[in-house]
């Protein structure tokens, strides 16, 4: 999947979202990318994972499919995401991956995963209200919950 190349001016347009079936059960993620006047779509999907597991693998997915450095703004309904990578992921960080209550950080080795797979980019990250009638937003839903689909018939 990693054949999504930046428009002249190296700008992508993210959209993500993950989806779980209980939480923990089966998740999927969905990511829909524009750029130069085109767009892709992806997910995928785990059998046994969390809902911010797959915030997570869709963010990653979307960054790990581009081919060379770009500008991107990714947009997402989780303020998990949003604020873990760009405000949490500091202390954790000093903290030797621990959080204010000294616990293990959930998902450090995705948040690890997210960091390097930011590193060669530059990334605005959005917020936007899930469920709220953005259509990319939407998509990205839709897409999660047909990876969950696609898995749960070859169950």
């Amino acid at each position: 999947m990693r054949d999504v190349e930046c428009d002249d001016g190296r700008h992508v347009l993210i959209h993500t979202d993950g989806a779980c079936s209980g939480n923990p059960g089966p998740g999927g993620w969905g990511a829909v990318l524009q750029w130069g006047g085109r767009e892709r779509e992806l997910k995928g999907a785990e059998a046994q994972t969390t809902n911010n597991r797959m915030e997570l693998m869709a963010a990653i997915m979307a960054l790990e499919a581009l081919t060379r450095a770009c500008r991107v703004d990714m947009h997402t309904d989780s303020q998990y995401l949003r604020n873990g990578i760009t405000a949490w992921i500091k202390a954790w960080k000093r903290n030797g991956w621990k959080t204010a209550n000294r616990k293990a950080v959930k998902n450090i080795d995705l948040w690890q995963r997210l960091e390097t797979a930011l590193a060669r980019h530059e990334v605005t990250w959005h917020w936007v209200r899930g469920h709220s009638g953005h259509a990319r937003n939407e998509r990205a839903d839709a897409l999660a919950r047909e990876a969950i689909a696609d898995l749960r018939a070859v169950l």
